[in-house]
């Protein structure tokens, strides 16, 4: 009894699905700022290294412009860099690239940046 009731168990694991681990993908990036980009980078949170980000059309970083990101990476949270016209840095911290289908990127008349995501 012991023996068919472990079987029984070990079949339910084997056939049970496994959950698809997340994983960042293509998204649409929206420029929602008042203000063009020169360029747009990215990094893994955490790390130092930026590459750039390859979006299309080009340029996206128009403002209120939008495009289509390739990219795929095994993990989910990621800084994005933009490079102001005046040579000036602003970054989104910790974005969240996991099961994003839209990014938006925002910043108010005050400077203060926020993602939306759809």
């Amino acid at each position: 009894m012991k023996k068919a009731l472990a079987a029984a168990i070990a079949a339910t694991l084997i056939i049970s699905p496994v959950p698809a681990s997340a994983q960042a993908t293509n998204f649409t990036l929206i420029n929602a700022t008042d203000i063009d980009f020169t360029a747009l980078k990215v990094r893994r949170y955490g790390t130092d290294e930026w590459k750039p980000l390859v979006i299309a059309p080009v340029p996206v970083g128009k403002a209120g412009g939008r495009g289509s990101v390739q990219f795929n990476n095994p993990d989910c949270a990621f800084d994005l860099q933009a490079t102001l016209p005046d040579g000036r840095i602003v970054v989104w911290p910790g974005v969240n690239l996991c099961e994003a289908k839209v990014v938006t990127l925002n910043r108010n008349d005050r400077g203060q940046l926020w993602v939306d995501y759809q």
